[in-house]
């Protein structure tokens, strides 16, 4: 990469960070290419020059939250020692709630559900990263005992897949129940452990 292509990735990359910004407390339908280029300081031909639109800069702005988010799971998962199945659903967990703390539902709703690109991406993801690797974390679970035996790998993916399909739902109740972040690790607690818990005493994940 010469100077110039590393000058235009790190302003790409400041632009990107200040729609990320944006989004903590903006909704996306109301964000104007103005807008942008005032919380970036750079100019609004700069941005047309290198995104084309204000669609497809708050795609690639995503996009890149999301395969980020994607990489660090994966580096979880791959250390050392392996880490257990609890361990696995508390990061979901902290990471969800992270997420929520960060960007109000309504904005996940309208960039990943309404937009019909950023919901083929996700379904992309969904089917080519998050299901084999939840898969996988199944299979291992299963191996160590922590997922009883009596429940196939198949059934646990039909499961998941009725949480997926409700998304929308889910995000428009998250908004509803007054503290969204509660809402969300309750129903990865439940996706988990089901309504009866853990079996084991404890009280949460």
């Amino acid at each position: 990469m010469n100077g110039f292509e590393k000058r235009a990735q790190l302003l790409k990359q400041k632009i990107k960070k200040a729609v990320l910004d944006m989004l903590k407390t903006w909704e996306p339908r109301k964000i104007r290419i103005a807008d942008i280029a005032a919380e970036a300081h750079v100019s609004q031909v700069t941005i047309y020059n290198y995104f084309g639109s204000k669609e497809a800069l708050l795609r690639e702005t995503i996009k890149d939250y999301i395969d980020g988010a994607v990489a660090g799971f994966e580096a979880f998962l791959n250390r050392e020692p392996a880490p257990s199945f609890k361990e696995i659903v508390q990061y979901a967990v902290f990471h969800d709630k992270e997420a929520f703390r960060s960007f109000r539902p309504e904005i996940f709703k309208q960039l990943l559900i309404e937009d019909r690109e950023m919901s083929d991406y996700m379904e992309r993801i969904t089917r080519d990263w998050a299901m084999p690797l939840f898969i996988r974390c199944i299979d291992e679970a299963k191996k160590r005992g922590e997922i009883s035996s009596g429940v196939s790998t198949a059934t646990l993916m039909t499961f998941f897949n009725m949480y997926m399909a409700q998304s929308s739902a889910f995000l428009d109740q998250a908004q509803q129940s007054g503290d969204p972040e509660a809402f969300v690790e309750e129903l990865v607690y439940l996706l988990f452990y089901g309504i009866r818990g853990q079996g084991d005493g404890e009280q949460g994940i």
